[in-house]
């Protein structure tokens, strides 16, 4: 197979086929958006019934796997903010017949007596149900229960056989692949200490859904369905032998190669061993974003485990890195920033005798001493003006992780700089030195150094990315950084960008949370499914990696995408169709994440999935899952919405889309022009309700600087960010210190009240005028709610900004507009779409209507139906 040019590192893969009807279509190429002016943590945080939940949240039901709870292993709590108090209120569950939002992908019933790692949550299904091991020399199947992976899912659990009905673009099919790193999920997949069975032909592995001869060992493969041999292992006195193999009975695996398979291999005790992080901070700040900086920076230090090695670089109009060689005083070696240093001069630099990479638990007091030392800019100069070489520095940083002090002892090298991290904490843009832009953007050649800038910072986080370091940018204050320029440089590193009001709180809980969380380097995605099925698009951090196995594996159709890293805060959409109509019963799907972990050894995730074909079109709908198809669709969207004015052309994309969804799937009302969306989805028109107005593509964001963070945060975010950032999460304040789980609706606004509302980058907690002429119970309120707040995101990355304010306030804004507006709906409607109205005397009812000031957004109903659709009744 040919192999079209490589495209430039970027954070979206679209994949465009060029026949999609032939049975082996050319290989598919991608183009990558230009970087727009302005991707993950753990795998998503699930409640499960069955598993231990954050010890705030005791509910009967099974809400969403987006709540944000942490289970598994427990995260050690950060230094700052202090840890939360002991909250062991429980969330009542929402009122009926209202099914709290967001609900849970539904899962498929199983056969009791799984033979699989508990790692596989019930709440999560990817389709892979009513698994059978077909033996070829038996006439009966058996049927061996299988759990579901966490790292994937589809938008449906069915596929329709008729290419014409699967490929109506308006609702899509698709799925969320998770790359993981099995640190969220406890315990992890199944783990295999061998060389894997692969097909010789097309290159997937043996799985669950193989075909397997009994007599001789042989297994068919589910992709190209060819004969393989196993070398013998596979034979067998029984069927039920073959549930010794972890391959045979789980739909994920494991395949681990450590020292034994490869030279080199030095075991680490501790996964920080291997991940020195450099810090690079502004020192061009103002007095109260210098406190706040130093502050966050000491309490950074003091969570990291005593192993980590780090180093520290300031910049301005110089580089100053740090020797940790002195203990007693701050020393530094000082370069100029007006240029990239030479190789001389990084040589004398690192191979020195100062030490720049030192673990924390030789160099606390030295790196304490350091920030201490740290003093405000003295001079008049506006922030915006002031000579900051944030270029220079990451060249520097990165020279230092490369160097003799990031190697390991006793003539070991190791692979170099994996999983090293650079942290930049800046407070505005790059104005001196490579990479840098004017202080004015009213120079006369700004446009033109703004363009070569961009370039520059690009190359740059690509050669991090060959040297497998990541690069971070975490900004804050409020002089404008020039985000265009600066995020070339993080995403084309496989880091993260992010805005923070100062360098307070949640800067502080996100620098801790950008070193700690769990990551590998070397990356590769690889796509494997049924002939009949088409990947259309990949959105997502990676690239396309142009691999030729066809020496090893002749009949290798596979697409591989080279991720830019390893994070479980990432995910990767697909978007599917029918190549042509499907003859089968089931089409199949095979995933394989190979990466480098934090031990430094080889990690190979295969993951397998089967699902049912269906001609039935009521089937189908039945099985989608209404918030899976829901962040798939946005991310298709947010991907053309590359600044403003794309994203209000975009609103007018979702209003078709439901148009046409109700037109394909729906049916017409007699007698009427108008059309009832399918009753089988009646949670995702809401969900793109909240996405047309929201943060995503509505006004709420009023800088595009901040607008474009959000986007490129969106489309390489895990599923359960991903869907928070769509619809947020509404959650009332009751006496006794429960909290009810509502629509996020202004209906909530009751002035007794006070509601918590989780959208994903951004948590607030509104306290109604009654309640907060209280003090003693507006205070105990706040507390709960707070305490909620960081336990819902105590896992989440980037961590979100929590703010609190009472109604009336002119911050109450930034909440109203992120509810949708219900007041202005007939009351039978209210109370079907929001039945804790129910429980409102007449009075309070009244006070309620008489409290919200009238203006002409639409309620969701009256959107709807001015398409010309009647709103699906709720579920």
């Amino acid at each position: 197979m040919s192999n079209p040019p490589q495209p430039p590192i970027g954070y979206s893969v679209s994949i465009t086929p060029s026949r999609p009807d032939t049975p082996s279509p050319d290989p598919e190429k991608i183009s990558i958006p230009p970087p727009p002016l302005i991707a993950p943590r753990f795998p998503p945080p699930k409640f499960q019934q069955d598993q231990t939940t954050s010890p705030s949240i005791k509910t009967p039901n099974v809400p969403s796997p987006a709540n944000g709870l942490k289970t598994g292993s427990p995260i050690p709590h950060l230094s700052t903010p202090p840890g939360p108090p002991v909250f062991t209120s429980p969330v009542r569950p929402a009122a009926v017949p209202f099914r709290a939002s967001p609900a849970t992908p539904q899962p498929v019933a199983f056969t009791p007596g799984t033979f699989l790692p508990t790692s596989s949550p019930p709440n999560f299904s990817n389709g892979s149900h009513e698994l059978h091991h077909q033996l070829s020399n038996d006439t009966e199947d058996d049927a061996v229960p299988v759990g579901e992976s966490p790292y994937v899912l589809f938008s449906a659990h069915k596929v329709l056989k008729q290419k014409k009905q699967a490929n109506v673009p308006s609702l899509g099919f698709g799925a969320l692949v998770s790359p993981g790193t099995g640190r969220g999920i406890s315990p992890g997949p199944q783990i295999i200490q061998r060389d894997p069975h692969r097909c010789h032909s097309c290159g997937a592995y043996a799985n669950i859904f193989c075909n397997i001869l009994l007599g001789s060992g042989q297994w068919q493969c589910v992709i190209c369905r060819e004969l393989n041999g196993s070398e013998g292992e596979y034979i067998v006195p029984g069927k039920e032998d073959l549930c010794n193999f972890p391959e045979l009975s789980s739909p994920m695996v494991d395949y681990v190669q450590t020292g034994n398979n490869r030279p080199g291999f030095v075991p680490l005790s501790d996964s920080r061993m291997s991940a020195p992080i450099v810090l690079v901070i502004d020192e061009c700040l103002d007095e109260p974003h210098l406190w706040d900086l130093q502050s966050s920076l000491h309490a950074f230090v003091d969570s990291l485990p005593p192993t980590t090695r780090i180093g520290i670089i300031l910049y301005g109009r110089t580089v100053s890195v740090y020797d940790f060689s002195e203990e007693s005083i701050a020393s530094a070696d000082v370069l100029p920033g007006d240029k990239s240093p030479s190789q001389d001069a990084l040589k004398a630099l690192i191979y020195g005798t100062g030490i720049y990479l030192s673990p924390m638990h030789a160099s606390l007091p030295v790196a304490h001493a350091i920030f201490s030392s740290l003093r405000p800019y003295k001079m008049k100069t506006p922030e915006t003006s002031r000579d900051r070489c944030l270029g220079t520095a990451v060249e520097v940083a990165l020279a230092i992780v490369q160097g003799p002090s990031g190697e390991m002892s006793r003539g070991v090298i190791k692979r170099s700089g994996g999983n090293s991290r650079v942290i930049v904490c800046a407070g505005g843009p790059n104005t001196y030195g490579p990479g840098s832009v004017p202080h004015s953007f009213s120079h006369p050649n700004y446009p033109h150094m703004e363009k070569t800038a961009l370039k520059w910072m690009e190359h740059l986080g690509q050669e991090a990315h060959r040297q497998n370091t990541v690069v971070d940018i975490l900004c804050a204050g409020q002089c404008p950084v020039r985000v265009p320029v600066l995020q070339p440089l993080a995403k084309a590193s496989g880091g993260i960008f992010v805005l923070h009001d100062d360098f307070g709180e949640a800067f502080g809980v996100n620098l801790q949370r950008a070193s700690t969380r769990a990551a590998g380097s070397r990356g590769f995605l690889a796509i494997r499914c049924s002939d009949d099925i088409l990947i259309t698009q990949v959105v997502g951090p990676g690239e396309e990696a142009h691999i030729d196995t066809h020496e090893t594996f002749k009949n290798d159709t596979s697409l591989y995408i080279q991720m830019l890293s390893v994070e479980e805060t990432q995910s990767f959409s697909l978007s599917l169709e029918n190549k042509r109509d499907v003859r089968t019963e089931y089409v199949y799907f095979q995933f394989t994440i190979q990466y480098l972990n934090v031990y430094q050894a080889d990690i190979s995730r295969v993951i397998t999935v089967r699902l049912p074909t269906v001609d039935s079109v009521s089937a189908y709908l039945a099985s989608v899952q209404d918030e899976v198809a829901a962040v798939l669709i946005a991310k298709r969207t947010l991907l053309r919405a590359k600044n403003f004015s794309d994203a209000i052309d975009m609103r007018g994309t979702i209003d078709e889309r439901i148009k046409e969804i109700a037109l394909k799937f729906g049916s017409q009302v007699p007698k009427s022009k108008l059309y009832r969306f399918p009753k089988e989805i009646p949670l995702l028109p809401e969900l793109l309700f909240h996405l047309r107005r929201g943060p995503l593509l509505g006004s709420i964001v009023g800088h595009e600087d901040e607008r474009s963070v959000i986007r490129n945060l969106f489309l390489n975010a895990s599923f359960d960010l991903s869907l928070r950032m769509v619809a947020p999460r509404c959650l009332m304040h009751r006496e006794g210190g429960t909290f009810e789980e509502l629509p996020a609706y202004d209906l909530a606004m009751q002035s007794d009240a006070a509601v918590l509302l989780d959208h994903g980058t951004d948590v607030f907690i509104w306290l109604g005028a009654e309640l907060a002429a209280d003090e003693g119970k507006s205070a105990a309120a706040l507390a709960a709610c707070r305490t909620l707040a960081e336990e819902l995101t105590e896992l989440r990355f980037p961590a979100p900004r929590i703010l609190s304010f009472k109604e009336g306030s002119s911050q109450a804004r930034y909440f109203v507009s992120r509810l949708i507006p219900a007041h202005k709906d007939p009351p039978y409607e209210q109370e079907a779409r929001f039945p804790q109205l129910r429980t409102l005397r007449t009075e309070e009812r009244t006070k309620l209507k008489n409290s919200f000031i009238s203006f002409d957004e639409p309620s969701f109903c009256e959107w709807v139906r001015s398409l010309k659709v009647v709103p699906p009744e709720p579920s």
